[in-house]
């Protein structure tokens, strides 16, 4: 109750700023308006009325006092009653300016009144439109304010879907769903993550703790049958000490980089496949390079561990008799390899911690299954992207891009 309180009264002061911004411009302009006309109208008022009453009663052609009264002065004035009387023409002009003045003082008075009174209750209308006009333009504010305050780890799935014409707040809800998007499919690979680590781990310790309490509790162990428990319990420990190896890994490319220099790509791929010829000499696959000189910025341990992951996934998922391919050129570093078909729509979800083609089978030399994500999380720290497609025949090409020039 305490927070609804809170947000009702901060979007109360929003809508009351923006009440008071567009009340006060509205009351602001009909006031310059205001003026505007009554300065017009007073600055030409008094010829206006002067020229109308001079054209009423025209002064031209009136005889002087001795005239015949009846005579011409009676045609050229019917109205006027000039029998038994002279006429003066400068008590006409001075009646005309008394009756100008007068004419003109009423008319301002009456027009600044009219005015003040319109002026006062547009102020009114503004402020109420004005109002109005804020609580619409706050309304999706209120939406997103309160959709965000609703989520939690429970109900990521839910969005604001504004419904509203295009523009500024329109953009910012959708922008919002989209960050929702983002951060629910981000939350949803970390869950995975955590349940499929615990499941790694979980396995080795396992084989580890039934090796010993069912091999070592056998009365009957003779030295042969203990020498093979032995390489069992190595092998396990090997395979997690590779697995955790591999999480540190990963989450040193998270953090980012340390240690950033020039650092030649053509050079690193080199030296891993040398070191890895043992390894693709026992799989029977042939590793041909086409190296051109790349140098890029970055850290030269992470940058052997991506090249070396994917050369070592290259060689270990292919068949015998393979080939596998390393290039380095302008645009980036790849790798291909032949081997089994990967299915297209699976290639996405290889670059996911623990996520294979296959199911595990906990075979000797499988890996851990984090390879191609930690490829993809040291380039990210070095601002790079890497990508993955099927080939027709088999296999897999990776390519490593976007690097930033040394």
């Amino acid at each position: 109750m305490t927070r609804l309180r809170l947000r009702l009264w901060r979007l109360s002061s929003e809508r009351a700023r923006l009440t008071t911004l567009y009340g006060g411009l509205l009351v602001l302009a009909g006031g310059v308006l205001v003026t505007l006309v009554y300065s017009l109208v007073r600055s030409g008022l008094y010829s206006t009325i002067s020229l109308a009453v001079t054209t009423a009663v025209p002064i031209k052609g009136v005889r002087p006092p001795y005239a015949v009264p009846g005579q011409d002065f009676a045609r050229a004035q019917p109205a006027l009653p000039t029998q038994g009387a002279t006429f003066d023409p400068s008590n006409v002009r001075a009646a005309t300016k008394v009756i100008t003045t007068a004419a003109e003082s009423a008319a301002l008075s009456k027009l600044l009144t009219v005015s003040l009174i319109s002026l006062a209750a547009f102020a009114v209308l503004s402020v109420a439109l004005a109002w109005w006009m804020a609580g619409r333009v706050l309304r999706p504010v209120g939406v997103i304010t309160s959709t965000a305050q609703r989520l939690s780890g429970e109900n990521l799935h839910e969005r604001i879907k504004l419904k509203a014409p295009p523009g500024e707040l329109k953009q910012l809800a959708d922008t919002f769903d989209s960050m929702l998007d983002r951060i629910e499919r981000l939350v949803a690979a970390q869950q995975r993550f955590v349940a499929n680590a615990a499941h790694e781990l979980r396995t080795p310790l396992a084989v580890q703790r039934a090796a010993a309490e069912i091999g070592l509790a056998d009365p009957d162990l003779d030295a042969e049958r203990l020498a093979r428990l032995r390489r069992k319990l190595i092998d396990v420990a090997d395979d997690s000490e590779q697995l955790i190896d591999g999480l540190l890994l990963l989450s040193a490319g998270d953090q980012g980089l340390e240690r950033v220099g020039p650092i030649a790509l053509d050079a690193t791929a080199e030296s891993v496949a040398k070191a890895l010829a043992d390894q693709a000499d026992a799989h029977a696959v042939t590793v041909h390079a086409e190296l051109r000189p790349l140098t890029v910025q970055g850290e030269a341990v992470l940058l052997g561990h991506l090249v070396h992951n994917l050369v070592s996934n290259a060689i270990r998922y292919n068949h015998p008799g393979g080939q596998v391919r390393i290039r380095v050129g302008a645009d980036g570093l790849e790798v291909s390899n032949t081997g089994p078909d990967v299915p297209p729509e699976a290639v996405p979800e290889l670059f996911e911690p623990f996520r294979r083609v296959q199911a595990r089978r906990h075979g000797p030399g499988e890996g851990a299954g984090l390879g191609l994500s930690i490829v993809a999380s040291i380039a990210r720290a070095h601002g790079a992207e890497a990508a993955a497609e099927a080939n027709p025949g088999g296999g897999l090409t990776v390519r490593v891009t976007g690097w930033k020039p040394a």
